[in-house]
């Protein structure tokens, strides 16, 4: 298995519907080397059928990066797995966490941790389309579910059908009665449980769900093989340049604000080029200033005034000046008190 896949499961930044693209990717590489990054789910159905390279294409400067499939047809996903790793990810997941409304009527998230047989069989088609590692992501129960014994049946199906990884959002999903939304912060967080999984399972194990702090991160990594953060780091973006310190014990300098946003400007002026709208890359970048003087007016930038008709790079660099400049400011004012 690849080396820096092993390592980038310690710390993954999860799959996130209409936020981990690639160009959200691109900028959380900046400031981590070695964690995994995510796509956010392709339903094997649009691989099938749409435009392949639209929906399945990275930088490799990404990797390593795995993309995550949702679906429910052995011999579809079979093949949106063998289209998928002539890509060249890293690793191939299947979703089966996802509770919205959109997923259940594909018959593929969620919902399919009732059907753990159907599961199995997906992933023993995924493996036989690829020499890449495939893995599941999934709850540790829908519904009224025995979190016990459904959980112990479903993982240990997906370790007979061959699967290389588990990653376990550490909630149940209700899939009626709750939207999407309140999935992600109502149902109670069971560590626990997700802990006792791993310490019965063969294959390597991450846990997710409610994990927002580096501080709480490493205290799951007492009980398991790694962890999986999503909104936290999505939010805060810059929490992810301590995670290669932290972490992975990487003694390398971690990366500043203003060698980010360099970086990003030179990054947007060449997918520009290729057609990229500039807010489609600045509006992943509204937290990097968070808690520094001037992160209004930094946001604000990148937000207005990159949907502006004609802007370009310079957006970058303006709002990287609105906070120097609130930076200097502050200083000023402490230095004349």
């Amino acid at each position: 298995m690849n080396d820096a896949l092993t390592l980038g499961r310690r710390f993954s930044v999860a799959p996130m519907m209409d936020w981990s693209d690639r160009y959200c990717r691109f900028l959380h590489r900046q400031l981590s080397r070695h964690a995994l990054l995510f796509t956010e789910m392709v339903t094997s159905a649009a691989i099938m059928h749409g435009d392949t390279e639209r929906l399945l294409g990275f930088d490799p400067v990404e990797q390593p990066v795995a993309v995550q499939l949702g679906g429910s047809d052995p011999a579809e996903l079979a093949k949106a797995t063998s289209i998928a790793s002539a890509f060249g990810y890293a690793e191939i997941n299947l979703n089966v966490g996802c509770p919205s409304d959109r997923v259940q009527s594909g018959r593929f998230g969620a919902c399919l941790m009732a059907e753990p047989e159907l599961v199995a069989e997906c992933v023993r088609a995924m493996r036989g389309a690829t020499d890449r590692p495939v893995t599941v992501k999934c709850r540790i129960g829908i519904d009224d579910q025995d979190t016990e014994e459904s959980l112990d049946r479903f993982a240990d199906a997906m370790v007979a059908a061959g699967a290389d990884a588990l990653y376990v959002h550490a909630r149940k999903a209700w899939l009626k009665g709750l939207s999407p939304k309140e999935n992600r912060t109502i149902p109670p967080l069971d560590y626990d449980r997700v802990h006792r999984l791993h310490a019965r399972l063969p294959i390597p194990t991450m846990i997710n769900g409610g994990i927002e702090t580096l501080d709480q991160a490493e205290t799951e990594l007492t009980h398991m093989d790694g962890v999986m953060l999503g909104r936290a780091p999505y939010q805060n973006p810059m929490l992810l340049a301590e995670v290669d310190s932290r972490i992975f014990g990487d003694t390398s300098a971690p990366v500043t604000l203003d060698a980010i946003m360099h970086i990003m400007a030179d990054y947007a002026a060449r997918e520009m080029a290729r057609g990229t709208r500039i807010n489609q890359i600045t509006r992943h970048m509204l937290g990097l200033a968070n808690g520094l003087p001037g992160a209004r007016q930094f946001r604000q930038i990148l937000s207005v005034e990159a949907c502006r008709p004609g802007a370009g790079p310079e957006v970058i660099e303006c709002a990287l000046d609105a906070v120097q400049r609130q930076s200097v400011s502050s200083s000023e004012l402490l230095v004349t008190a």
